[in-house]
């Protein structure tokens, strides 16, 4: 999950393959669309979608990116009356995350809070504390998510 500072490497070069978390969903929607109707897609998101910090400038972005773009699909759907959830989670317990010595969610508790969600109807999925906090953290100057960038 780790990526190169946005400030070095070449534009065009993405190693970790970030470009897949818009894309690959993107596509795999475009695909099954006509099939939707009534239905519903769940896209999985991150935290990060709303928060970063130093070396994750890439994944962060296309994470950014992919909630854009749910929510765009989202409203092209609508007519076809089928539900596009996003589901935000923080660190959950995945073979991504297993090199990552940090709290995670139990994946089977991200399931069910998601099964939940799309039974509900919800539009929006927060997983876990720590997306309800950088969800809220979008109302609030940069300075308080990014403490360091006050002026000392």
């Amino acid at each position: 999950m780790r990526s190169r500072p946005t400030s070095s490497g070449r534009p065009d070069h993405d190693p970790a393959g970030n470009g897949d978390q818009i894309y690959g969903p993107l596509q795999m929607i475009r695909a099954f669309a006509p099939g939707l109707k009534n239905g519903a897609v769940l896209n999985v998101l991150s935290a990060l979608s709303w928060t970063t910090y130093p070396g994750s400038a890439g994944y962060a972005a296309s994470k950014a990116a992919a909630w854009s773009m749910t929510n765009s699909v989202r409203l092209e759907l609508l007519a076809h009356r089928t539900l596009v959830s996003g589901l935000v989670m923080a660190s959950t317990g995945t073979d991504l995350m297993a090199g990552f010595d940090i709290p995670k969610n139990d994946p089977a508790d991200v399931v069910r809070t998601a099964l939940d969600g799309i039974e509900a109807g919800e539009v929006e999925i927060l997983a876990d504390a720590d997306s309800a906090k950088a969800k809220a953290g979008l109302a609030e100057h940069p300075t308080v998510l990014y403490p360091v960038l006050r002026a000392e």
